[in-house]
Formats: structure tokens, sequence, C-alpha cells
């Protein structure tokens, strides 16, 4: 209901410390989040079942301090299946944080059981307070520091934070309820999300709040590529260069859905107004012949433009923003062979990177997990796209495709029609 979102209530909460924080998808359909100080809550990679999970993977841990500056937590582990932690076949971890003289430290305080230890990357999250947190990266059961900030640098982090905690959520589109939604033919449609299958792909698009594709499941593998909550993230597109443009946030109408033989070829095909006569359309295709991929054909097409403007519409850019979810973010990298034949590897820590001109991929680069074995492949055409970029968050990465900027006729549509596929990597 309405009035019982997180943003419409005051929480009443157990005396002590209770530190909110979310992971950049605060929404005002989901829960609030909060944290008693005092505590270290571990987190690990999204798995549909334990066979999924592997003792490698990167772990993080929450931190939330407590009145006096310290707090504690466990993580226990076994096989998932089952009697052999009766003979002591787990292993039981005891984390304590302790700030002393501005730095919080980190370490293992005890451990339980016969298991050793795995190898693995470990995040550390330390909650400020406003949703704002400091992370540290370092390896698991070594003793790990952070230096906290200064009155001021805490004050500005969190001034911050809850600046774009409050804009996420007056910017967010709700989820209507069900008695809202119309009884017109096609409504109910339209509120539900489509499943596109084939027997290597299965797809789930909201064509409600921007025509978004919320899942990406490459089937034999069981990975779910994308990182979606609700109305953000997932596969969008704009419509300029602007982060969430026109085409983000608008109702697109489901102008063709087709399901020639089931589970071997399905498409549909979307339309939003985005504004100045201007449509922004999207077929999503599994084809038949080749359902192994994923195809998206999408264009910003002139249906009606004001007079006076030559037929031409405002300058316009047809911006592709996938977020892909990493479950391993330290094993992951971008690889790529550019127009002039360079080689490049992108990792994390070189943040946010532009590609054009001859340094542009030469037309397909690839997410690769080392862990998993896996790369995702995502190939285009280099006369239509005109730029790349590649922007990592935490535990995200988005792989951008841009086309020119300019304006649009009848006659002269912006295009990008690019693929993706999943293979083995040795």
């Amino acid at each position: 209901m309405p009035n019982q979102r997180p943003d419409k209530l005051d929480c009443t909460l157990p005396k002590g410390i209770w530190v909110r924080f979310d992971f950049d998808d605060s929404h005002p359909d989901l829960p609030a989040l909060y944290l008693q100080g005092g505590s270290i809550i571990p987190l690990g990679p999204p798995h549909q079942h334990l066979g999924e999970t592997n003792p490698i993977d990167d772990l993080s841990l929450l931190v939330a301090l407590d009145e006096d500056g310290k707090a504690e937590g466990v993580i226990f582990e076994d096989e998932g299946d089952g009697y052999g932690f009766t003979r002591g076949e787990y292993l039981l971890t005891h984390y304590v944080a302790e700030l002393q003289a501005s730095v919080v430290t980190l370490r293992v305080s005890e451990i339980e059981g016969l298991w050793k230890r795995p190898k693995r990357q470990l995040h550390v999250q330390l909650l400020l307070g406003g949703g704002s947190m400091l992370d540290l990266w370092g390896m698991d059961g070594e003793l790990l520091q952070i230096t906290m900030p200064s009155e001021q640098e805490l004050y500005k982090l969190v001034s911050a934070s809850e600046k774009q905690y409050r804009t996420r959520l007056e910017t967010a589109k709700c989820i209507p309820d069900m008695e809202e939604v119309s009884g017109k033919k096609g409504a109910e449609l339209s509120r539900t999300p489509i499943e596109l299958r084939s027997g290597y792909w299965s797809l789930k698009i909201v064509p409600w709040i921007g025509g978004r594709i919320i899942s990406m499941t490459h089937l034999p593998s069981g990975m779910q590529w994308l990182h979606s909550r609700v109305d953000i993230n997932g596969y969008e597109e704009f419509s300029g260069t602007e982060f969430r443009s026109a085409g983000f946030s608008e109702e697109y109408s489901v102008i063709e859905r087709n399901l020639e033989h089931a589970g071997e070829n399905e498409s549909i095909l979307l339309e939003g107004d985005i504004g100045g006569g201007l449509v922004l359309q999207r077929q999503i295709h599994i084809p038949k012949h080749n359902p192994k991929v994923v195809q998206i054909d999408s264009s910003i097409i002139a249906r009606k433009v004001g007079a006076g403007s030559g037929g031409f519409s405002r300058l316009v850019c047809l911006r592709v923003h996938p977020m892909f979810t990493l479950l391993h973010p330290t094993e992951s990298f971008v690889s790529f062979t550019a127009i002039d034949g360079s080689k490049h590897e992108v990792w994390p820590e070189s943040g946010e990177q532009f590609y054009e001109g001859n340094i542009l991929p030469n037309g397909e680069w690839m997410l690769i997990d080392k862990c998993l074995g896996l790369g995702l492949v995502n190939r285009f055409n280099v006369n239509e796209a005109f730029k790349c970029l590649i922007h990592w968050g935490t535990g995200t990465v988005n792989l951008e495709l841009w086309s020119e900027n300019r304006p649009v006729s009848e006659q002269s549509p912006l295009r990008i029609c690019h693929e993706y596929e999943v293979i083995g990597i040795p």
C-alpha cells in the first residue's frame, strides 16, 4: 500500500545504534534495511541452490560499530548436504572489528571445525550512517584496517549519500496496486513480466517501466547476468547522453510478440514515446537458427516532428545501458581488440573508461569471469556504435554502446543492433 512504503513511515527501532544501508537500490516498494550497531553480517553472491556455490567465491562483510566502537559476527560453512558437520567437517569463523585511534581493525578472533579456510577475497563494507559506507578489499583471514575519515569528510559522505537516497525515492516509479491497473484489453499483459525462452536463454521483460530486461539467465550455466532491482538497472536504454534521459522510465507498448515454436524462436517488439514526436523502438529476439544468442535491435525513430524544424528532431543519442552482475569482482575483467589492432584488458580498478575512434572495440567485447570460466560476448556494428563506455560499480559493471549524437528525421533514424552470447573460457 502507498501509505505503508518506507519513505512514508517513521521507523521505530529498539534501543541502540541502528544504521540504515542499501545497495544503491533504495525504492519505495522495497523494505528499508537497518543493521544494529555491534553487528557483522556476511554476504555472498546470489545463488539459486547450494550446488552453485564455490568456496573461493568473494565474501563480503557488512560492519556496524556500536557505542564502544566494536562489532562482532560469525559465518558457518559446510557442504550444505549430509551429516559431515557432526564429525567436525565445517568452518565456523568469528570476526571482530574495533575502532582505535581513528582506525577500524577487522580480524578473525576464533575458528572452529576441521575445514581449512578457502583462499578468497574479502570485501569489508563499514557502515557510516545515512546509507554511506567505506569499502576495503583484502584476503579472508588476514588482519584488515580501515582509516576513518575526519569529521568534515564524514559529514560530506553522509550528506551526499542521504541526498542520493532522497533522489532515488523521489524519482522512482512505483509498481501500481492490482486494483489500479486498467481493465482494458492488453493492460494485464503490460503489467506482467514477459518471458522469452529458448534452450539457452530465459529473458524477463517489463514493458511498463522503460521496456527493460530485468533478467537474462543463461540456462546451461544457470548464470543470471543482469543486476536489476524493481524499476532500475538491468538492461536499459536512454535517448540522450545524459544518464537516465527519456526512454529510461516511460511505459512501452507491446507492438508485436511472436512465438513461432515454443522454446526455439521468440521475439517481442516494444515502443515507447520519448517526446518531441520521437519513439524508442526495441526488438528483443532469440533466433531459431541460432538460439545461443540474444539479439537486440533498437532505434530512435521520428514519427511526427514539429513544424519549423525542417523535418529534424532535437539532438538525440541512443545509449545502451546494461548493468551486469559480478560474482567474482577481483577475477572479472573486460577484454577486446580495438579497431587499430591493440589488445585491451580492463579491470575494475581502472574505473570508468570511454573508448572511441581507433581504440573502439572492433565489433565485439567480452566480460570474463575467470572463476566461472565464462565470457559474455557482446557483438555490435562499429558503424552504429560511436562510443563504448565501461563503468565499474560495487559488484557490477556497465558495458555501454553509444550511437552518434544528432537529430533524426523519418528518413534517418538512429539504430544499434547487437547481440549477446555466453562462451566457455579455458
